[in-house]
């Protein structure tokens, strides 16, 4: 008869025992989970240097080395390693492309031209052909290029 209250409180204690354990488990994968959908992970090639893939992604460095605590020497990473690249700034997205019936003038790109010339040309602001032709890099206009002219 007295084993019975032992075996009772037993049964609860390994009841109660794998409840914490699961709850642990479970609290660690909802932690490790949300930090990896902010960013992703990058195989290093020959040749890559922390400076370069951090320029091609759009973080700093720094951020780099917080995501991957276990880079000690920035200047010593390998091909092959992985590293996770945490997810850059966006920058605010520009207002929509105005219909080319806004556009006073259609102007073909020639070779050596650049936006202030061309604006010089129009007597209209870079920043306005940039911004009327979803510019975001004011040095990156091709040859052959149609722009709308504002």
């Amino acid at each position: 008869m007295k084993l019975a209250p032992i075996v009772r409180s037993n049964k609860i204690f390994v009841v109660l025992l794998l409840l914490l354990v699961l709850l642990a488990g479970s609290a660690a994968t909802s932690q490790a989970a949300p930090s990896e959908s902010y960013g992703h992970y990058h195989v290093v090639r020959y040749g890559e240097t922390l400076s370069g893939i951090a320029l091609h992604y759009g973080v700093s460095v720094h951020a780099i080395l917080q995501a991957n605590p276990r880079i000690y020497n920035p200047h010593l990473i390998f091909a092959g390693m992985s590293l996770f690249i945490p997810q850059a700034y966006a920058p605010p997205a520009y207002p929509p492309t105005p219909p080319t019936s806004y556009c006073r003038f259609q102007h073909y790109v020639t070779r050596g031209q650049n936006l202030i010339n061309i604006g010089y040309y129009y007597g209209v602001s870079p920043y306005a052909i940039a911004q009327a032709n979803q510019i975001y890099n004011l040095n990156r206009i091709y040859f052959g290029q149609y722009l709308c002219i504002p």
